[in-house]
């Protein structure tokens, strides 16, 4: 049985996202809810109105900004949107006002707005390693060493999963796959419940590759215990 029953994953949505960013840690979750229904997911934006991420890709929030719905943790996608987003003091506003007991997530260079604000520093964090085209160019810049110009107190990794305490983060646009997992993991479930996730989602041989690359940072994490770290 998790350590919490019920926990709620709220997905912060804005204009531009990375849809793969967004949709494989939803998706973890949508599949581990045939197996407990308690488990929630859902987006929260600034404002109650239809998103469009890449590609045309339109999202119906379910909740703003006002709403202040009750999550355990906040998960920040990447994407042309984050670059976007990163001095949106509104955003900064309400992650502040979060509460302490609220995971702060990230998938690919959803990072860059925790660095932005300072909350990586000193802190252990990752995100994505291989660049686009524009990025491995003379006019562009990789994202993690982008992240480190971002937050130069922070400790960068090139885990695919860093655990930073109340600080998670994932290093690609694919990472959301073992972010949500990894979730799942802090909300208490075992690796037999994760695992079955995995195999329904027909994503087990995956799983298995990136399931030990997670970086832990020393810090304190809810719902690991210390023979599974």
């Amino acid at each position: 049985m998790p350590s919490k029953p019920g926990f709620r994953l709220g997905v912060f949505i804005c204009k531009d996202l990375e849809i793969v960013d967004f949709a494989a840690p939803y998706g973890v979750f949508s599949v581990a809810r045939r197996f407990d229904p308690e488990l929630d997911a859902f987006f929260v934006c600034e404002s109650m109105r239809p998103v469009q991420a890449q590609a045309g890709f339109t999202v119906l929030p379910n909740y703003s900004f006002a709403d202040a719905p009750d999550m355990d943790a906040f998960l920040i996608p990447g994407g042309f949107g984050t670059r976007q987003e990163i001095n949106n003091a509104r955003l900064h506003a309400f992650i502040r006002a979060l509460p302490e007991k609220t995971l702060l997530v990230s998938v690919c260079t959803g990072s860059w707005i925790y660095g932005r604000m300072g909350l990586l520093d000193g802190r252990l964090a990752t995100n994505r390693k291989e660049p686009d085209r524009l990025e491995s160019s003379s006019m562009g810049k990789t994202p993690i060493d982008r992240l480190a110009e971002i937050a130069p107190a922070c400790r960068i990794s090139r885990a695919r999963v860093v655990d930073a305490g109340r600080i998670i983060t994932g290093g690609g646009i694919a990472s959301g796959m073992e972010i949500g997992f990894h979730l799942l993991r802090r909300a208490g479930y075992g690796e037999e419940f994760i695992t079955e996730v995995a195999r329904v989602m027909e994503y087990t041989a995956a799983y298995e590759g990136y399931r030990g690359d997670i970086a832990y940072d020393g810090v304190a994490t809810v719902g690991i215990s210390k023979a599974e770290r």
